[in-house]
């Protein structure tokens, strides 16, 4: 039980990644406020399973993209919970396309959530953080903030905001005790990315990962439980890649 007697809030955590880090917080010890933006009874859906093993959580709807809503996000959750120590900035959404036929403010919408949400939050939890000089923040970002790829320029540079501030926060955050760090998850089979998987079930990106398979939200959640957790109490401004090796190789990884 390592994070036992530490208080948590998870974005996004109805479904996918950020369902997993909520229910794997809860199993180390950590009470969790479960967010979600409209998937209500998923959210409840999570407590219950997190009540169901002895733990204690609480769900609390909000949009991180709107900085007010993440500010009433963050008072709730210590309301219910008691002041907050962890941080996991897991909401995100996609809105593929190529540049050239996607309307001029495709970008926006991306940009506010992914990068936004994270910033808007960070900023909400701040001064309780630094007040205690013993606090962690986990960025859920992606491979494709570091790389290229066809479709995805603005969920990549969203990313790539994300994970510049993540090195910034955890700078400026460093003296106050607080630890802000990233997981860079590679291709993990959920609904933000059901579409480029759609052509073939994604077996032509399947070849193109040295380890042949896409990542189980499970592992990205080990990441960051690691990266939350006492193991890395000496790890701050670091973007830990989970992907398979695929941001690793250049081009295919093959001649």
């Amino acid at each position: 039980m390592k994070l036992k007697d530490r208080t948590a809030l998870v974005t996004g955590a109805s479904r996918g990644i950020g369902r997993a880090i909520a229910l794997g917080l809860a199993e180390q010890g950590a009470a969790v406020a479960v967010n979600y933006r409209s998937r209500r009874e998923d959210a409840l859906a999570v407590v219950k399973e997190i009540e169901a093993a002895g733990g204690k959580a609480v769900a609390i709807g909000a949009d991180v993209a709107d900085p007010q809503d993440a500010a009433r996000l963050v008072e709730e959750a210590t309301r219910a919970l008691g002041p907050l120590n962890l941080l996991v900035n897991n909401a995100g959404v996609s809105d593929d396309g190529l540049i050239y036929d996607s309307p001029a403010d495709a970008w926006l919408n991306v940009m506010k959530t992914n990068f936004g949400g994270a910033y808007h939050c960070t900023h909400a939890v701040m001064e309780q953080f630094m007040a205690q000089g013993d606090a962690t923040i986990v960025n859920i970002s992606s491979a494709m903030g570091e790389r290229g790829w066809i479709g995805q320029s603005n969920y990549s540079a969203s990313k790539g905001a994300l994970n510049s501030f993540t090195r910034c926060a955890a700078v400026e955050l460093a003296r106050f005790g607080v630890r802000v760090n990233a997981v860079l998850a590679g291709f993990t089979p959920t609904e933000l990315v059901g579409e480029v998987m759609q052509r073939d079930g994604g077996k032509s990106i399947k070849r193109q990962i040295p380890m042949r398979r896409f990542a189980a939200v499970e592992q990205v959640a080990a990441a960051a439980l690691f990266l939350a957790g006492p193991d890395s109490g000496y790890t701050t401004g670091e973007l830990l890649c989970v992907d398979g090796g695929f941001s690793a190789q250049l081009g295919v990884g093959r001649p």
